[in-house]
């Protein structure tokens, strides 16, 4: 948790709406192109009991090493825009899905070369309806295999469960041979 001690600006409903305009432009430390509110890691924006604006972000998994890097900027952009006192309050329930990331963020991954999430994730009826209560299986669950981002084939072979980072899996495009991170589904 960060806490700073500087002057709030105003004690207003406008200044949780500057806080969420602020944050909006808060990129993610590991894929820079993408917003850390897109991706769905910052929860909220509100007032604490005692008058401070709290934020609340939750990781990609609970092992996330970006997480204390992300409650810095947020800091540092809150308080470059005169936004104190606030905290930074991580979150661990519910658990972050991929569900929670936007529509932009789907296409911006794309562009960047990375493949956003398949299956059920990340639909439109899912984000526009907020978190949602996902059904446990023990039976894993065949999802179609990601299309490459730069090609667009589906054509393709996962190398490694685990890409540059461990909420990413690494994968080869046969048609174009060119190796990819696919965002996975969680």
């Amino acid at each position: 948790m960060t806490i700073s001690t500087t002057p709030l600006a105003a004690d207003t409903d406008s200044t949780l709406e500057r806080a969420w305009a602020v944050l909006e432009t808060v990129p993610d430390p590991e894929i820079p192109v993408v917003s850390i509110r897109e991706l769905g890691i910052l929860r909220d924006v509100r007032r604490a009991e005692d008058g401070t604006l709290e934020v609340v972000i939750t990781p990609t998994y609970s092992g996330c090493p970006a997480m204390s890097q992300i409650a810095e900027d947020v800091g540092h952009a809150l308080d470059v825009a005169g936004l104190a006192p606030y905290r930074v309050a991580t979150v661990l329930a519910p658990a972050w899905t991929t569900d929670w990331m936007t529509a932009e963020a789907h296409d911006k991954l794309r562009a960047y070369g990375i493949a956003p999430p398949t299956g059920n994730c990340g639909s439109a009826s899912a984000r526009a309806s907020g978190p949602q209560e996902k059904v446990l299986r023990f039976m894993p669950r065949v999802l179609p295999a990601p299309s490459c981002p730069r090609c667009g084939s589906a054509h393709t072979e996962r190398l490694a469960q685990f890409g540059s980072t461990a909420c990413k899996a690494l994968y080869r495009c046969l048609d174009c041979r060119e190796p990819f991170d696919y965002f996975k589904p969680y």
